[in-house]
């Protein structure tokens, strides 16, 4: 199972255009499991006015704008272009900016399918304190705060965690430090609470480039919170390490209803009976699956994990999730998910959710989520797998360095109960943040040898001619069975140089779904095994899985989004560099009757170099 950490790379190409007289190759299946299918440092702008977003048109258009805000432009713009369903030219883009949470926010509503059994609230607002909104200055300390393995905690480390949290939920409901009102933060952020800032457009932190620093920040504050309450300066939490062998089951100290004689505040009466028994968490789950034995499960969580970090996490957008910016979405500007958010993370949410709650409560639904402790444990690890992404210094591992990223904001309480705006550039290094992350591991990195073992030839047959190239496919189409098809590739038998450049990334484009239930479908790239030879998601066939908890008001009745999958190594570990054609399998695990997919297609994506 062992392989070293080598970068692949790939790119950019035309899709074939769809011909609409063609029928898609589809086929059944009752199988669950095995079946046969044939922050690199940004820019030094620390010096640049956040507020700095004067619209810059291109030399030619001589019409002066003096002092016009691009994002003021847009905002009175939106109106005309979604009336007229044309699409703002891109010079209007602007960071994603936060309104006054205090002031501008309303009830929930969206991704709980169950509203009127909802076990949690959906007032998610945070208490309005008559504070004014300043941006946050990140204060100067000398203590470090060392985030430590929840399955490796010192007695002193847990019972400070453990008086922490109960400080948190004693704290009155008005206070927004409150554990209550904490849980309310990822509810009013991601099911509906917000618009953009000053326009009537839902704000949605998942499922594009902001999720990994909006839950930096998220957890960044979180912990000063709880370290203020005990008065301890070098408080710091744990984190589920579920990238080890030894971190994958959920960590002791949340398992127990009583600890001394005392409810135990880790305690979460919500979460799935099976999970909280003594087994492994499946890094691939998805609500339907079947146990794996614990040595297999082990195997395929590493596979996971090294193909989140590694495989498709190969390019900024493929890591970090689609553009995302103010104003309407282009139809061209479909949101997507990065490796991890659409993988790992997803996953241990599914895991740890209660599925016979209404809405999957608690870690099943964004709206409910934070009323779990181990959300922020959780959390705490997904952060850390965008540092761990970063000090690998692969080509392509480098933070976007776009403004509309950099300038993004958003706005919290802080410890002191202050309302404060914080950017995205300034959670880029946590070493200015002041915590790092404890790896107390012989093997620190086990993932990092679980690259899938590569296909013997002999198990494999030619690939099948018979079987529709998308150009041949009438789109968008229903993906109520399995999918299959042929995608042309730009080039063929790259070379590692021309991979270091280039990533090449298989794009799953315009994916329509019921954003009030969860999805999945497994995507497998090149399986063409010999009969009586089953793929699993442990396999190199295994592209990834698209994935989406219910979340989003973008439409009430669905959403579209995208997914992207590395495919520099899956064809060198599937014997098909050389072949002009991909064969890509969609297999629908949950939540697909009514989905569709709006293009399929391969494309070369330059990889930045990271920089020393």
């Amino acid at each position: 199972m062992s392989s070293s950490l080598l970068p692949l790379a790939s790119t950019i190409s035309a899709f074939p255009s769809p011909n609409t007289q063609s029928i898609a190759f589809k086929t059944r299946t009752n199988q669950t499991q095995g079946f046969r299918v044939s922050c690199n440092t940004a820019p030094d702008n620390t010096n640049i006015n956040h507020n700095d977003n004067k619209l810059i048109l291109p030399e030619p258009q001589k019409l002066v704008l003096p002092n016009v805000d691009r994002r003021n432009l847009l905002v009175g713009l939106g109106g005309l272009y979604t009336t007229t369903n044309l699409t703002p030219p891109s010079a209007f883009a602007a960071p994603i900016v936060t309104p006054d949470i205090t002031s501008i926010c309303k009830d929930a509503s969206a991704g709980i399918k169950n509203i009127k059994d909802a076990i949690r609230t959906r007032k998610c607002c945070p208490p309005s304190l008559g504070k004014t909104i300043k941006d946050y200055v990140i204060p100067a300390e000398t203590t470090l705060k060392k985030r430590w393995p929840a399955h490796k905690g010192t007695p002193k480390q847990i019972d400070d965690y453990i008086r922490a949290i109960q400080a948190m939920k004693d704290l009155p409901q008005d206070d927004p430090r409150s554990f209550l009102n904490q849980a309310k933060i990822h509810c009013a952020y991601c099911n509906g609470s917000y618009n953009q800032d000053g326009t009537d457009i839902s704000l949605q932190i998942h499922n594009s480039w902001l999720f990994f620093p909006f839950h930096r920040w998220y957890v960044y504050f979180y912990e000063r919170i709880l370290g203020k309450l005990i008065n301890v300066p070098d408080f710091a939490l744990p984190f589920w390490k579920w990238d080890e062998p030894d971190g994958m089951p959920i960590p002791e100290i949340f398992l127990p209803k009583d600890v001394n004689g005392k409810v135990n505040p880790l305690y979460d009466e919500f979460r799935d009976a099976n999970s909280v028994k003594d087994r492994i968490v499946d890094l691939d789950f998805g609500g339907k699956d079947k146990d794996r034995p614990a040595k297999q499960q082990i195997y395929c969580n590493l596979n996971t994990v090294y193909r989140d970090l590694v495989r498709n996490g190969g390019d900024t957008l493929s890591f970090f999730g689609g553009e995302y910016v103010a104003g309407v979405i282009p139809p061209d500007k479909t949101p997507s998910a990065g490796s991890v958010e659409a993988g790992s993370h997803t996953a241990v949410h599914r895991w740890v959710g209660d599925d016979k709650q209404p809405n999957d409560e608690d870690m099943g639904n964004f709206y409910s989520a934070g009323y779990d402790p181990i959300f922020y444990v959780h959390h705490a690890n997904v952060d850390r797998m965008w540092k761990l992404w970063k000090d690998l210094r692969l080509p392509g591992h480098v933070e976007p360095t776009d403004r509309d990223w950099l300038d993004a904001s958003y706005v919290f309480y802080d410890e002191n109960q202050e309302l404060v705006r914080v950017y995205n550039r300034d959670c880029v290094d946590i070493n200015k943040l002041s915590y790092k992350y404890i790896e107390n591991s012989k093997e620190v990195f086990p993932w990092r040898k679980s690259r899938p073992v590569k296909r013997d030839p002999s198990f494999q047959v030619q690939s099948t001619v018979n079987v529709p190239t998308v150009d041949q496919v009438s789109f968008p189409v229903s993906l109520d069975n399995i999918l299959k098809v042929r995608v042309k590739r730009p080039r063929v038998n790259r070379t590692k140089e021309e991979k270091k450049k280039e990533n090449e990334v298989l794009v799953i484009n315009n994916v329509k779904f019921d954003c009030d239930k969860f999805v999945k479908f497994d995507v497998f790239v090149n399986d063409k095994l010999k009969n009586g030879v089953f793929t699993t998601p442990c396999d190199p066939e295994y592209a990834g899985s698209f994935t989406q908890i219910p979340h989003s008001d973008l439409a009430k009745v669905s959403m579209k989004s995208a997914a992207r999958f590395g495919l520099n190594q899956l064809l060198d570990d599937t014997n098909t560099e050389g072949e002009e054609y991909a064969t890509v399998t969609l297999v629908p695990k949950t939540g697909c009757d009514d989905l569709t997919i709006g293009q399929i297609f391969i494309k070369l994506v330059p990889r930045l170099q990271a920089s020393d």
